[in-house]
């Protein structure tokens, strides 16, 4: 069975479930935003035609505190007139994806493991975001070209785990999700899956009774990363929609990106920990910041994410603290914090 594209799957599938009306219902103007949150006189910053658009789910900006126009989550959503400005050492691909891009849909970077854009959809745009600049339209293939994809990965026995990435993979219904899911499990040599998704956090409806037997009814062993930030982005909604995937044994685990004036804090990164490890998430990853342009006002030095590493394993359980890392372009793997890149490369 072939796979629809991306583009098909998403103009096929125009149910009424509550996750999916909540993506169509999304913020999309600054000056909304701020009116929502008694911030309209705050606007001078702010890009009102980012290149990189606005968009922000209604239940994420509930979670966001009326008033203060320094709110963590605030600040990852909203278009600043800084991210125009070029700054050396920030680029449109960090990660030297390109290079990686083997096919339309597929990125082969790591050994053992592809990933698989399967939209360029995401029910949130983060500022700081790293495939801000990545050529989605050229990598959704019309139906007939996932067959190569996949011929790909059955070609190549040494391919153990697939990732699916995106955008937001999630943001497929349940029903082409399936239709993926099986036939990568259809593949002998596959004994892994992982799903990489945002939306479980700030669209928590979208976890169905139906994405939670398509996910733990694989053969193959799957893992779930969430990604979350800041501690208040994981409130009660998003514990309940994860009981049942915890429930059912699957994996859960957080990836973060370590950001300037949203987490740079002990305490914050602290907290996130203690949250996550309380709806049954184990902290996985902060990533320091991927230099794509536009989000140099998010960086953190290396010093002081060092100390805010040390912080974390002076007060929480090892199990608790989250390992640092960088990904570099062209490395072999992610580079743990402290470990000099000329000896990985």
């Amino acid at each position: 069975m072939i796979a629809r594209s991306p583009a098909d799957w998403h103009a096929k599938d125009r149910q009424d479930e509550p996750w999916q009306h909540a993506l169509r219902e999304v913020v999309t103007n600054s000056d909304e935003l701020l009116a929502l949150l008694d911030l309209a006189d705050e606007a001078s910053a702010l890009d009102r035609r980012p290149a990189f658009p606005l968009r922000v789910p209604r239940s994420f900006v509930a979670r966001m505190r009326r008033g203060e126009r320094d709110d963590p989550l605030l600040r990852q959503v909203l278009p600043a007139l800084v991210e125009a400005q070029t700054q050396t050492g920030f680029v449109d691909d960090p990660l030297g994806e390109s290079e990686a891009n083997k096919l339309p849909g597929l990125i082969h970077k790591y050994a053992g493991r592809v990933l698989l854009v399967l939209s360029g959809n995401c029910a949130i745009h983060c500022r700081y975001c790293f495939r801000r600049h990545f050529p989605y339209a050229d990598n959704r293939p019309p139906r007939a070209e996932w067959a190569p994809v996949f011929d790909y990965i059955e070609r190549d026995p040494s391919l153990h785990e697939v990732i699916l990435s995106g955008g937001d993979p999630l943001s497929l219904s349940d029903r082409r999700l399936a239709e993926m899911v099986d036939r990568l499990a259809a593949i002998a040599h596959l004994r892994r899956l992982r799903v990489h998704s945002r939306l479980p956090v700030v669209v928590p409806q979208r976890v169905t009774p139906a994405l939670v037997e398509l996910l733990a009814g694989s053969r193959l062993a799957t893992s779930l990363v969430i990604h979350a930030n800041h501690p208040r982005e994981i409130d009660e909604t998003v514990g309940t929609a994860l009981r049942p995937l915890r429930t059912a044994g699957l994996s859960l685990l957080n990836q973060s990106v370590l950001l300037a004036g949203v987490n740079d804090q002990a305490d914050t990164l602290a907290e996130l920990s203690e949250r996550l490890f309380a709806v049954g998430v184990l902290p996985y990853y902060v990533h320091l910041l991927d230099r794509v342009s536009g989000a140099a006002h998010f960086d953190v030095p290396e010093a002081r994410a060092r100390a805010l590493h040390a912080a974390l394993l002076a007060r929480l359980p090892g199990y608790l603290v989250p390992r640092f890392v960088r990904a570099v372009a062209h490395a072999a793997s992610k580079i743990p914090l402290g470990l000099a890149l000329a000896d990985t490369t």
